[in-house]
């Protein structure tokens, strides 16, 4: 029955950590924290079924009709999960191609930007590790040089974190544990804690103040279809307050946020987390 035992454990895991840990997680608002119990409970699936696949429908400890069906279904798990990375790469590799039909202009020296004919305030880089900054023709009517510039260097610490890259997978992790529980909630969270840190980064160039009115002014402005990321993270006004609020403070917010992880309990708590979800390819060699 060890086919049997890994998957279950393995769910009843992915589910305990979710419902033990996810409240306080949210509470704390923590972005090493967040991301880690999004991630583990898919990755521990994930292993799981790799696990069992390599391992085979065979084995002394394992009875042939319990081998078969945990073999089938790992394997209709780890089908789904490469059809559904497939269709995201699609959607990524439209969106790529789309905004490569869009001119290019020089807003100011250094940057570079697609430009898009809309009414709409819009702006985002997108692409995955390489990606480009996306501005709506909408959104230079709507704000002068000065709040431009704090968008763009807001838009310029998602290059540097490459946001675009590192959310593709972690999008598809999200979509993939979908049936979890608080899944939507940490993603919501982690979305949140993405635009606190690349409004962070940007005051390091641009005034505080400067960027929360830029953030005010383009929320005023025509929306971008929900569909887009754009500048103004189309959220509750209870998520604009988070982010203001966490511009206008006097906090550290690499500490306070996790955003520049130091050694501390809860970067080990982490660390401890990513490891428990490759535990099941350590069951590989006892399955013979």
């Amino acid at each position: 029955m060890m086919h049997v035992s890994l998957m279950t454990a393995a769910i009843a895991t992915a589910v305990l950590l979710r419902l033990t840990l996810a409240h306080r997680c949210l509470q704390q608002a923590h972005w090493l924290a967040v991301l880690s119990l999004l991630v583990v409970s898919p990755l521990l699936l994930l292993t799981t079924a790799v696990a069992i696949i390599i391992m085979g429908p065979h084995g002394h400890m394992v009875s042939p009709v319990e081998g078969w069906v945990s073999y089938n279904v790992a394997w209709i798990f780890v089908i789904v999960s490469a059809g559904l990375l497939g269709h995201l790469s699609w959607q990524a590799h439209r969106s790529i191609a789309q905004i490569k039909q869009y001119p290019q202009r020089q807003l100011n020296p250094g940057t570079l930007a697609r430009m898009m004919d809309a009414d709409t305030a819009f702006s985002a880089q997108i692409g995955l590790w390489s990606s480009e900054l996306v501005i709506s023709q909408g959104l230079l009517d709507t704000l002068d040089d000065e709040h431009l510039t704090a968008v763009i260097a807001h838009e310029k610490a998602h290059y540097y974190y490459r946001d675009t890259f590192w959310f593709f997978w972690l999008g598809w992790l999200r979509r993939l544990s979908l049936w979890l529980p608080y899944t939507e909630e940490l993603w919501q969270e982690l979305l949140l804690l993405r635009e606190i840190r690349a409004d962070n980064w940007a005051t390091r160039s641009v005034d505080r103040l400067t960027l929360a009115e830029s953030l005010v002014q383009v929320i005023a402005a025509p929306l971008a279809p929900v569909a887009l990321a754009n500048f103004s993270c189309i959220a509750p006004s209870s998520r604009l307050s988070r982010r203001i609020d966490a511009l206008l403070s006097e906090q550290d917010l690499d500490h306070d946020y996790g955003f520049n992880p130091r050694w501390s309990f809860m970067t080990t708590g982490c660390i401890v987390g990513l490891v428990l979800g490759l535990i099941p390819l350590c069951s590989i060699p006892f399955h013979y």
